[in-house]
C-alpha cells in the first residue's frame, strides 16, 4: 500500500536492514509518551505467524512501524509507533489496515493492544475500532521513592528502581506513595466479522 501525497510512504513487511531506522523511529516516538523509558537497542525477533510491518519513505527510512504477535486465532499489537516528524498523516492507521487484512485472511478473530494514559494513543485505538476491556496499574519504584516492602536476594542493596503490576483497586493508595503510577488499559478489536476499521490520524505509541 502506498500513499502518494503529500509525501510518499510505502507499507511493506519489515526487513532486517530496517533495524537501525526502526529502532530510531520507536525511540523518538516513545520519548513524548509515558513509555519514554521503554527503550530497545534492537528490534526483538518476531517469528511467524507473528509479523512486522513498516511504513518507509522513498529512501527506505522507517517512518512508522507495527509489530503483531499471533497466537492461534488471537493477536496482540506488540509495538506501534510513528516518527514524531510524520505523525498526523495516518501512517499508523494505514499500517493497522494492512495488518487487519492479513490477520482476517489468516483466520484471526481478535486483535488486542495495551497502552497507558496518553490521550493521543487512547483516542487512536477508539477511533480505529477498539474497545477498552480491562485496566490494571503499572507502578514504578524510582530513586527517592519509599522502598519499604520491596526485597532483594541476600547480598544486594534495597531496590533503587523497580517496575511492578498492581490491581486497579489500589490506584489511590499507590499514587499517594509513588510518583510514577499509570493505568494500563487493554483494548480489543473484534475481527470475526471482517468489517473494515474506521481509521483515524491520531498518533499512537
Amino acid at each position: 500500500m502506498t500513499t502518494l501525497e503529500p509525501h510518499p510512504f510505502a507499507i511493506r513487511p519489515y526487513e532486517p536492514t530496517d533495524e537501525r531506522t526502526w529502532v530510531r523511529c520507536r525511540v523518538l516516538a516513545f520519548l513524548s509518551t509515558q513509555y519514554y523509558d521503554d527503550v530497545w537497542p534492537r528490534r526483538p525477533d518476531v517469528v511467524a505467524p507473528s509479523f512486522g510491518l513498516v511504513a518507509v519513505d522513498a529512501e527506505g527510512r522507517v517512518l512508522g512501524l507495527l509489530d503483531v504477535r499471533v497466537d492461534g486465532d488471537e493477536a496482540t499489537i506488540d509495538s506501534v509507533a510513528t516518527h514524531p516528524d510524520h505523525q498526523g498523516r495516518g501512517i499508523a492507521a494505514a499500517l493497522l489496515e494492512v495488518a487487519v487484512e492479513r490477520l482476517t485472511e489468516a483466520g484471526v478473530t481478535s486483535l488486542d493492544a495495551w497502552t497507558r494514559e496518553d490521550q493521543a494513543a487512547n483516542s487512536w485505538y477508539r477511533r480505529n475500532g477498539f474497545s477498552e476491556t480491562f485496566q490494571y496499574l503499572h507502578v514504578h519504584l524510582e530513586d527517592g521513592d519509599d522502598a519499604e516492602g520491596f526485597t532483594t536476594p541476600p547480598g544486594f542493596s534495597s531496590p533503587v528502581r523497580a517496575f511492578v503490576h498492581a490491581g486497579i483497586e489500589r490506584e489511590q493508595e499507590l499514587r499517594e506513595r509513588f510518583a510514577r503510577v499509570y493505568v494500563c488499559r487493554q483494548y480489543v478489536r473484534d475481527l470475526s466479522a471482517g468489517t473494515p476499521i474506521e481509521t483515524g490520524v491520531d498518533s499512537a505509541n
